[in-house]
């Protein structure tokens, strides 16, 4: 009778462990009170027994075995139900996790005429709502919802980055500071396995809206693990997929694996509702698909020292041709009072018919090689083992059409270096980051950042010098603090518009010369908070 006990009393007590907070507070009460009953019996037959000992003559121990049996039946009810109760609560829901944060900036910038434009204080809020699910040991999903949006109402409604041109373009909608609605960043299913065809390689296939955003380095001063791809080439909201193998075991170096990459950045189809009676067909009117594949590979990585390389081509991808942006300047020119033009309603109908529209003007190649170190040395301190160290060299290579690209007919390529370092803040080293950064960018230089988040401008396309000095702190488990300073300076045009002839790189003089006002010289100074759990 006490092994039964003791027994019953140990899976009251693990039902009561696998509880927690998912079941309901009901059924916990009610174990927890069949537990006091067996220990309240359990110490009865303890007392019986030690009176039987101190006796010559044994007592007769009275135990309700009915009322234990009931007790019995009652318990494996309650605990089937826990577990189904816990099944249910625990593993066939959704796991959430929250980031927000709330931002100011000081954004400047300066004219090659030398006129400012600025905003003294860019108020934002920005949510992250992840959610994931592991249905078994080998698939799982994961999604992000985003909300960012600046403080308030916009002066004028056109203002509000809801329908402006490019900012709630697909490919940077979470990046931009729009309305107040919900959109979704990621959402993708994830299978692995332990084994490919038998042999011991380590795989994973995904499919869906890409974590392609924040990937290495830019997450290191984003403050973040790192997402799929190297960023100094491609960083940008993507829907495609992925195929990783882990391939350690087949080539011997430490910590190596490659992943396969592929998607669609536009889709041509016409829309379900035109009239024409050939929904979602091909429309020969409109841009072709923009399709990206690639790879991402880690030959070595130990844990300290690790060399990341990331390759992509980019078919059909989009621009103005020279001829639309020339009428466009033109109409431009004889609308704004600036220029000496009128605004009335003849103007601004010539403009609106003026609007460039996108061509397909060729195909791209984008390459990175990057080397990172987390720890200087080997013991040689603290304050070097706890430093991250990276640099990277990127190239992109047009290839145009008969419309160009960049404003060249010829194939140009751009070169890209970006260096970094993370290091312990000496004011509360255990707590606080401070950080340096520099990019130096060629004349031809074309990145797919569109998705960086810095309101002023992609750093990482500066076709010129950029520098990044900032400070991030952690307050408490969840609440953290951070500070930075970006200063851009672009010794060419066209750092962060598309691939046609939009992206013209020219000197600040030949833009001068050709009508235009172009930034010369761009500054975010951002401070923020952010809760994260």
């Amino acid at each position: 009778m006490k092994k039964n006990l003791i027994a019953l009393s140990c899976v009251a007590a693990f039902a009561t462990t696998s509880f927690s907070s998912d079941v309901n507070t009901e059924m916990f009460k009610q174990i927890q009170a069949l537990k006091a009953q067996i220990e309240a019996l359990e110490k009865k037959v303890a007392a019986q027994e030690t009176v039987q000992v101190q006796k010559v003559e044994p007592a007769v121990t009275t135990v309700d075995e009915k009322r234990i049996e009931k007790i019995e039946k009652k318990l494996e009810t309650v605990s089937k139900t826990a577990t189904a109760a816990k099944v249910q609560s625990a593993n066939d829901n959704l796991k959430w996790d929250v980031d927000f944060r709330t931002q100011v900036d000081n954004i400047q910038y300066k004219h090659a005429d030398g006129s400012k434009s600025e905003n003294n204080a860019l108020l934002t809020n920005r949510l992250w709502l992840g959610a994931k699910y592991k249905a078994d040991d080998n698939s799982s999903f994961f999604s992000k919802l985003s909300y960012n949006k600046a403080f308030g109402d916009t002066a004028n409604h056109s203002q509000s980055n809801t329908n402006p041109g490019y900012a709630n373009f697909d490919w940077v909608t979470n990046e931009n500071a729009t309305d107040n609605t919900i959109k979704v960043k990621e959402a993708y299913w994830l299978y692995t396995k332990e084994r490919l065809f038998g042999a011991n390689i380590p795989w994973a296939a995904s499919v869906g809206r890409r974590p392609s955003t924040d990937g290495l380095p830019i997450n290191i001063r984003n403050d973040q693990q790192p997402n799929s791809p190297l960023s100094h080439t491609v960083d940008v909201e993507f829907d495609g997929f992925s195929v990783r193998f882990d391939t350690e075991n087949l080539t011997g170096f430490t910590g190596s694996w490659f992943k396969i990459c592929g998607g669609r950045g536009l889709t041509n189809a016409k829309p379900r509702f035109d009239m024409s009676g050939t929904a979602y067909a091909e429309d020969n009117t409109k841009n072709v698909d923009i399709d990206m594949l690639g790879f991402i590979a880690v030959p070595y990585d130990n844990g300290q020292y690790s060399v990341h390389m990331n390759y992509a081509k980019a078919w059909n991808l989009i621009g103005f041709d020279q001829d639309s942006l020339d009428r466009f300047n033109g109409a431009y020119t004889a609308y704004n009072p600036a220029y000496g033009g009128t605004m009335d309603a003849t103007t601004a109908y010539n403009l609106q018919m003026a609007t460039p529209q996108f061509n397909d003007v060729g195909d791209m190649d984008f390459a990175t090689v990057l080397f990172k170190t987390e720890g200087i040395g080997n013991g040689i301190s603290d304050y070097l083992d706890s430093t991250i160290a990276f640099a990277s060299f990127a190239a992109s290579k047009t290839n145009p059409n008969n419309k160009g690209m960049l404003g060249s007919q010829d194939s140009e390529t751009g070169t890209s270096v970006w260096l970094g370092v993370n290091a312990p803040c000496p004011i509360l080293p255990d707590s606080a980051k401070i950080g340096f950064e520099w990019n130096k960018g060629s004349k031809y230089w074309r990145s797919m950042t569109y998705g960086e988040d810095t309101y002023a401008g992609s750093k990482i396309a500066t076709r010129g010098q950029a520098w990044e000095v900032y400070r991030t702190q952690k307050i408490t488990n969840a609440l953290s603090f951070g500070v930075s300073y970006v200063l851009m300076q672009y010794d060419y045009t066209g750092s962060n518009s598309f691939f046609g002839a939009d992206g013209t790189p020219m000197t600040m003089v030949e833009a001068q010369n050709a009508g235009q006002n172009p930034v010369k010289e761009a500054q975010d100074v951002r401070a923020y908070m952010r809760y994260r759990f």
